[in-house]
């Protein structure tokens, strides 16, 4: 019996909130793939970002929003086909949740909520060699929808069966995470470092480990970079960018490593300078470590923290305000000049 195998890449995408809409150059965001290179047949892209989150490097991947009941959002994106073969690409929402600290998606088309609230028109394209097209999502939020963050990913997905050469199909898929918040309320984001651990394994491999706190009420997906400084002789390491994939949801708590630093690493003491971030919400730490003994753990001691939480809703509040203030200055700028 001829088996089937499936190959999921999952894509950078764009956000848009609301209905204030900055356009994106064709360059913004692309496909890229992970699972090689077979993969990058098919490429996604929204074309619109929302002017809010303008300067949010994770809405520039995902769609965010924060919605309250009742409302309805459209948000257009663009389809390619990288590829000098025509192919069908259907286009449809589905399940995903966080699990464990990771964003995971649901295996094929499993529903839930959210996804059962969100339209892809059309269903499909079929796309000749290297052509692109549009296509649009909508999401209806009920009246009644209950306060919370929901989860989905929306799908562009090709599939190649199994023909007299190739005994073995495949099932390609690229979209965009789906993170919407639901309430009548701000939309608030916040996060604390609340440890850092110097470790090194039984083979004397050292690594940094930090535990997380996620304070506010949406999910996180961290990233951010160590430096070790002031050494032993005062040496300084080269910075190291922290292990991604560790996403957090509101109110959860997990870590975030620091993993391939130089195994000839002096035990120290070091300063170690971390900077995490998810999207515009930012933290920093400084602390004093040393690297144990193979096989052992070490807690750092703090030095200096810093942080800065989000809410969304008090930007919109300012940017309203420096609207109506500037068109109150036009109208009074036009009636002085009759």
């Amino acid at each position: 019996m001829r088996s089937l195998r499936q190959l999921v890449a999952v894509t950078a995408a764009v956000t848009v909130v609301a209905h204030a809409f900055v356009c994106l150059p064709a360059a913004a965001v692309s496909a890229s793939p992970e699972d090689g290179p077979e993969l990058g047949y098919i490429g996604f892209r929204l074309l619109e970002a929302p002017v809010v989150r303008r300067d949010d490097p994770r809405a520039l991947k995902y769609i965010v929003d924060h919605l309250k009941p009742g409302t309805t959002i459209e948000r257009r994106f663009e389809v390619a086909n990288n590829s000098d073969t025509k192919r069908e690409v259907k286009l449809y929402p589905a399940a995903a949740k966080i699990a464990k600290n990771r964003f995971v998606f649901a295996d094929g088309r499993a529903p839930n909520e959210l996804s059962e609230w969100t339209s892809v028109r059309p269903g499909a394209l079929v796309l000749d060699p290297w052509e692109k097209a549009e296509a649009k999502v909508t999401i209806r939020v009920p009246e009644d929808a209950r306060p919370g963050e929901r989860y989905a990913v929306v799908w562009a997905q090709n599939e190649t069966p199994p023909d007299a050469q190739h005994n073995i199909g495949s099932i390609m898929r690229v979209g965009t995470r789906v993170y919407l918040d639901i309430s009548d309320s701000g939309e608030y984001a916040d996060f604390r470092i609340t440890k850092l651990v110097a470790r090194r394994d039984k083979d004397g491999q050292p690594s940094v480990v930090a535990q997380v706190h996620n304070t506010g009420k949406r999910a996180l997906d961290l990233q951010g970079k160590l430096r070790l400084l002031d050494g032993p002789g005062g040496l300084d390491a080269p910075g190291r960018a922290v292990t991604q994939g560790t996403t957090l949801p509101p109110g959860g708590r997990g870590t975030v490593s620091v993993d391939g630093l130089d195994r000839r690493l002096p035990a120290g003491p070091w300063t170690a300078r971390l900077r995490l971030e998810s999207g515009t919400v930012k933290q920093s730490l400084s602390a004093r470590l040393t690297f144990p003994a193979p096989g052992g753990t070490s807690l750092a001691a703090l030095i200096t923290s810093s942080h800065r939480g989000i809410w969304y809703a008090a930007a919109g509040v300012l940017a309203a305000c420096g609207g109506a203030l500037m068109s109150y200055r036009r109208r009074r700028a036009a009636r002085s000049r009759f």
